[in-house]
């Protein structure tokens, strides 16, 4: 093989060749060696900087919406709603700033966003019952309803005062305070057929049982329909016609029911209590009724001290029947004063030792048992006896 003279790899034999320093590696300077980057590896870090871009913006939108789902709900909701009413003329800004100062809602605007995404509310004005921290949708369901829909079912017993009254609506539906109920039923705003003129209490023209009170109620609308319920269930029971029946006007008749109310406990006594109200009654003899004496006196007073006071409602004291009812009385009360029971027979035991051609009716009644039982007397000695037995049994204070 024939070799070559000089550096190896210079074909300096070939006469058209033309040096060039990348022949000779060791003529290569530093600045000939510069590195130049990939193209792809260019476009990587281009990459690399928009993903982490977008990793940054899906994570302050998780933010931001986690945070916008908790001013939306909550969470904590209270069990019990809070009143809350809204006024005439009021805006949806209003009554969001409102809701966020009360705890209702946390974040007034952010609630106005959400109204205004989900076609708007109109609020009218009204009683609306939130409950606290609620998640946005209720609370703009309930705004949304209005307070004529909305209801409290409010249960007045029977015997309850215009005093009980009061204090059982404002517990049961706080937008209607206790002051307004008991100055509505002296006003004279609202009235009934079966007061007499002049009559400045509704004690006793008031209905009892229960009623649907709606969120834009007031005092004078409840008692509106007590008294009107108080007028139809009367008149069902003739109590119009209350003159024909038993000879007293329909509020008399009231007042005995009231007191039938207060002291019967058991319902076989109701007309038994009626007929001796009615017998004493016609006899001129004070009504001696108990109920009466605690109606407007503290209910911590002791007996013997209520019985020893000189008022109007002391039938103790003061012949013929109080001044006005002593509560409200339910139906059967209206029965019976409407349908006393009749008098003993002449066979009944406590009609055998009253002298000759005196006429045997009831007058007298006292407890009897611990079912709220009375037993009946048609003498004052009988009545004693009577007395000395449920003094003996703990019946008796």
């Amino acid at each position: 093989m024939g070799g070559v003279s000089g550096d190896p790899l210079m074909p300096s034999n070939d006469p058209d060749w033309v040096p060039d320093p990348w022949d000779n590696p060791q003529r290569v300077s530093d600045d000939d060696l510069v590195e130049l980057a990939p193209v792809g590896n260019r476009w990587h870090g281009v990459i690399k900087v928009i993903a982490a871009a977008m990793v940054s913006f899906a994570v302050l939108a998780g933010v931001a919406g986690f945070w916008l789902l908790r001013q939306l709900n909550p969470g904590s909701i209270a069990e019990v709603p809070v009143n809350f009413t809204v006024n005439e003329g009021e805006t949806v800004a209003s009554i969001a700033a409102r809701l966020e100062q009360e705890g209702i809602i946390v974040n007034d605007r952010v609630f106005r966003w959400y109204v205004s995404r989900n076609g708007g509310l109109e609020v009218l004005p009204g009683y609306y019952a939130l409950k606290p921290r609620d998640n946005a949708g209720n609370v703009m369901k309930v705004l949304g309803t209005p307070p004529a829909q909305t209801f409290i079912k409010v249960t007045f017993p029977e015997g309850y005062t215009v005093d009980q009254v009061a204090g059982r609506l404002a517990e049961e539906a706080p937008y209607i305070s206790r002051e307004s109920v008991i100055e509505a039923s002296r006003g004279g705003a609202v009235a009934s057929t079966f007061a007499p003129v002049g009559t400045t209490s509704l004690e006793g023209l008031l209905f009892p049982d229960t009623y649907q009170v709606a969120g834009d109620d007031n005092a004078s609308s409840v008692l509106s329909r007590m008294v009107a319920l108080m007028e139809r269930v009367g008149r069902q029971e003739g109590l119009d016609v209350a003159k024909e029946k038993v000879g007293r006007n329909p509020y008399d008749v009231l007042i005995i029911a009231s007191m039938i109310e207060r002291e019967a406990k058991v319902e076989k006594d109701r007309a038994l209590i009626s007929r001796v109200i009615y017998n004493r009654l016609a006899a001129k003899m004070k009504l001696e009724i108990d109920a009466t004496l605690y109606y407007g006196a503290d209910p911590a007073a002791a007996f013997s001290d209520l019985k020893r006071a000189d008022t109007e409602y002391n039938t103790y004291k003061r012949a013929g029947l109080p001044p006005t009812p002593i509560a409200n009385p339910g139906r059967a009360s209206i029965q019976a004063a409407l349908s006393p029971a009749p008098n003993p027979l002449p066979s009944d035991p406590i009609c055998r030792d009253l002298p000759r051609n005196t006429p045997c009716e009831y007058r007298y009644y006292v407890l009897a048992d611990d079912d709220g039982s009375h037993v009946f007397a048609a003498t004052y000695e009988q009545h004693l006896k009577n007395v000395e037995k449920a003094r003996a049994a703990g019946l008796l204070g």
